[in-house]
């Protein structure tokens, strides 16, 4: 198993517009990509700016496919602009 954390900041005012695409790129990810084993959209009014993603695929193949997807690419090109930053971290091992 492969896992990916990725923090978002989204820029001001535009939680949302943004949170439905990557809600919906998630979605997509889960019911049509068979190494995508989970996708976790986390959001707090606490942080009312910040979105946490926590996903899982098979291997680093199946993550590879994912970001070869129409879904994430309309999400990059819809969400894009939306970024003010993004940490992007993976692991190579999942142990459950």
């Amino acid at each position: 198993m492969f896992a990916v954390v990725v923090t978002f900041k989204i820029k001001p005012g535009k939680m949302a517009q943004f949170l439905p695409l990557i809600l919906e790129n998630g979605r997509a990810s889960r019911e049509t990509e068979t190494g995508c084993h989970q996708f976790d959209v986390c959001h707090d009014e606490a942080l009312p700016d910040t979105v946490f993603l926590y996903e899982v695929y098979s291997d680093l193949a199946a993550f590879d496919t994912h970001r070869a997807t129409p879904h994430f690419q309309k999400f990059g090109e819809a969400g894009g602009q939306m970024i003010e930053a993004k940490d992007v971290r993976t692991f190579a091992h999942v142990h459950r």
